[in-house]
C-alpha cells in the first residue's frame, strides 16, 4: 500500500510546459503554505537524484521521496554532502519553527527541507512532492515557510451504516495525508453495524456486524412504515489485526485514529448482541433502516458499564492516540422513562432527570478513560445535563454547541453540518448520486472560517480545529464515498491549514485544477463538477 500511496503523488503534473531555468514557475501548492515566494530557475536532475539524510526522521522523509522518483524510473542515491541537485532533509532545531511546520526552499544550491519533528519532514516532503514537473526531471525554485493554522485537521468516516474494506481505509487515509490532514475519525459502531472485533463479546461481530436487509432510498425511522427493503443480508468488520495494521500505516503518514464507540444511543447493533444491555431485554434487531431508535443502552444497571469498560479496554489497546469519541448524540429517553432501573439510578444518584441521567452516563464513562489515560469526545450533545472539564466537543448542530462549549473553557472542534458533511449534495440532486438531502457546494466548504465571531479572542482558543464528516447511510461503494469527498476534502484542507489572509477562493479554483491529474493518477472517483473553471487567475500572487 506505501507503494500505491506514492504512486497516487506521481500526478501532480505542474503544466510548466516548455521553460527556460529563467523562467518564474507558477506553483499550485494544496493547502496554500502560510508563506511562498517564487524566483526565476528550476533545479533539474537527470537520471537520479541525490540525496542527503543523516537521522532517521530525515531517513523515512527521504525514503518516501526515493519511493516516489524510483516509480517514474529514476534512481536516488544517498550522498554525503551537500551539491546543487542535492534534496537535504535537516531535522532542525530551529525554535522558530512549530511542531508541524517546515521551511522548504529550491536554489541553486539544490533543496532543502527543515522541520524540527518528523511531521514536519512529512508535510515539506508532501509539498515538494507537488512542486515536481510534468516530467519527473525538476522542481522550481521557492521559498516556503510553512506551518498549521490548527492542530487538530480532520476527516471522517462511518463505516457503521455501510462498511468499506481495509484498502480503502488505507487509500483515504494517504490521501488525507497528503493534504496535511492529520486526524482520521473512524466512526465504528451504529444501530446497523457493529464493525471492531472485540474478543471479550463475540457475539457483537457474529450477530451485531450482519443485518438482515437494507432499507431502499431515501428512508428513516419516520418513514418505515413505506421503507421498502432489498431484502439481501449485508455485514461484516475488521478483525483487531486489520485494525492494528491501519493504525500503524496511519502513523506512518502522521496521521492519527481517533475512534468512535457510539454511546449510550445508536446501540441497536449492540443490544441485538446482548439483549441485557437494553432496558426492556429485548428482543432487538440490527436496523435496517435509518435515523434515530428508541432502543438505547440501560444506564440504570451496573452490566452496562461493566460491558463498556471492557469494550473500551480492547479499543485502548488498539488506538495509542489521547482520544477515544463516545458519540454521545441522539439519545432518545422514552426507555429510560420506564424504566425502573433507571429510574432508580435518577433517584439514587440525585439527579433531576433523564437528561442529568445522560450527563452521569457521560461523566462516568469519561472518568474511566481519564483513569486510563484518555481523553473524551463527544459530540455537542454531551454538553446537556452538563459536562466534565476535561472533555472536548464535536459541534455539529451548527456552530452553536462549539460556541457555548467554548464559552465553558472545553476544547472544541467544529464540524457543523452546514459547512462540513460530505454527505450532502455538491450539485443539483438530478443526476446527482443519492446523498443525504442537504447542499454543501465546494465554494461553501471553503468558505467556512472555524473560529466564530461570538467568541472573544482567548475563548477562540479553546477552538483546536476543524473536520469534515462522511456519513454512509447512502454511500455503498468505495466509489460513491470517493465522490463525495472529493474534491471537497481540498476545500476544507485549506479551511484547516492555512492561514484566512492566504485563502483567496478565485486562487484555490486555479490551483485545484493542477490537482485533477493526481486524483486520476490514484483512480478517485471524484466528483467533476468540483473542478469548476474560473475567469481570472491571482497565479503568483504570494
Amino acid at each position: 500500500m506505501r507503494a500505491s500511496f506514492i504512486a497516487t503523488l506521481l500526478a501532480l503534473l505542474l503544466s510548466c510546459g516548455s521553460r527556460t531555468d529563467k523562467t518564474i514557475v507558477p506553483v499550485a501548492v494544496i493547502p496554500q503554505p502560510m508563506q511562498l515566494a517564487s524566483t526565476a530557475g528550476v533545479m533539474r536532475w537527470e537520471d537520479h537524484v541525490h540525496v542527503l539524510a543523516r537521522s532517521q526522521e530525515e531517513m523515512d522523509a527521504a525514503g518516501l521521496l526515493a519511493e516516489f522518483l524510483s516509480l517514474r524510473n529514476i534512481e536516488t542515491e544517498h550522498v554525503e554532502d551537500a551539491r546543487g541537485d542535492v534534496v537535504r532533509f535537516t531535522l532542525s532545531e530551529n525554535t522558530s519553527l512549530p511542531d508541524e511546520g517546515y521551511k522548504l526552499t529550491v536554489n541553486e544550491k539544490g533543496a532543502n527541507i527543515e522541520a524540527t519533528t518528523s511531521a514536519g519532514l512529512f508535510y515539506g516532503a508532501q509539498t515538494f512532492i507537488q512542486l515536481i514537473s510534468e516530467n519527473g526531471t525538476s522542481v522550481p525554485y521557492v521559498r516556503i515557510l510553512d506551518q498549521p493554522r490548527f492542530q487538530y485537521r480532520g476527516m471522517h468516516l462511518d463505516v457503521g451504516r455501510n462498511m468499506f474494506p481495509p484498502a480503502f481505509i488505507k487509500k483515504y487515509i494517504a490521501l488525507m495525508a497528503h493534504y496535511k490532514f492529520n486526524t482520521f475519525h473512524w466512526h465504528l459502531t451504529e444501530d446497523q453495524g457493529w464493525r471492531i472485533e472485540i474478543k471479550k463479546y463475540p457475539e457483537l461481530t457474529a450477530k451485531g456486524a450482519f443485518r438482515k436487509e437494507t432499507a431502499v432510498g431515501f428512508a428513516s425511522t419516520r418513514t418505515r412504515s413505506t421503507v421498502k427493503y432489498d431484502g439481501k443480508p449485508y455485514g461484516g468488520f475488521y478483525t483487531q489485526d486489520e485494525v492494528k495494521d491501519i493504525v500503524a500505516f496511519a502513523a506512518r503518514h502522521h496521521v492519527t485514529i481517533i475512534p468512535e464507540i457510539e454511546m449510550p444511543g445508536h446501540a441497536q447493533a449492540a443490544l441485538a448482541s446482548y439483549p441485557y444491555l437494553g432496558c426492556t431485554g429485548g428482543p432487538y434487531e440490527v436496523a435496517t433502516t435509518w435515523g434515530v431508535f428508541d432502543d438505547v443502552y440501560c444506564a440504570g444497571r451496573e452490566t452496562t458499564f461493566e460491558f463498556l469498560q471492557d469494550v473500551l479496554d480492547e479499543v485502548i489497546e488498539l488506538f495509542p492516540g489521547n482520544y477515544i469519541h463516545i458519540g454521545g448524540d441522539e439519545c432518545p429517553k422514552t426507555k429510560w422513562k420506564t424504566c425502573a432501573a433507571c429510574q432508580q439510578r435518577i433517584k439514587q444518584e440525585k439527579l433531576k432527570d433523564e437528561h442529568e441521567l445522560q450527563s452521569y452516563f457521560i461523566r462516568r464513562i469519561e472518568s474511566y478513560l481519564n483513569d486510563k489515560g484518555r481523553s473524551m469526545i463527544g459530540w455537542d450533545e454531551i454538553l446537556e445535563g452538563g459536562l466534565s472539564p476535561n472533555a472536548t466537543v464535536m459541534s455539529w448542530r451548527g456552530e452553536e454547541g462549539g460556541i457555548a462549549a467554548a464559552k465553558q473553557r472545553h476544547q472544541v472542534i467544529m464540524t457543523p453540518v452546514e459547512y462540513c458533511y460530505f454527505d450532502y449534495y455538491q450539485a443539483n440532486p438530478d443526476g446527482e448520486p443519492l446523498a443525504g438531502g442537504g447542499f454543501l457546494p465546494i465554494d461553501t466548504v471553503y468558505a467556512y472560517d472555524p473560529l466564530p465571531q461570538a467568541l472573544t479572542p482567548d475563548e477562540r482558543a479553546y477552538i483546536l480545529g476543524v473536520q469534515g464528516n462522511v456519513w454512509s447511510e447512502y454511500l455503498t461503494t468505495p466509489e460513491h464515498a470517493e465522490y463525495m469527498i472529493f474534491p471537497r476534502a481540498l476545500a476544507m484542507s485549506e479551511v484547516a491549514w492555512s492561514q484566512p489572509a492566504r485563502k483567496d477562493r478565485l486562487d484555490f479554483l486555479n490551483r485545484l485544477q493542477h490537482h485533477k491529474p493526481l486524483l486520476d493518477m490514484w483512480n478517485v472517483h471524484y466528483a467533476p463538477h468540483g473542478f469548476t473553471k474560473v475567469q481570472g487567475n491571482t497565479e503568483g500572487a504570494q
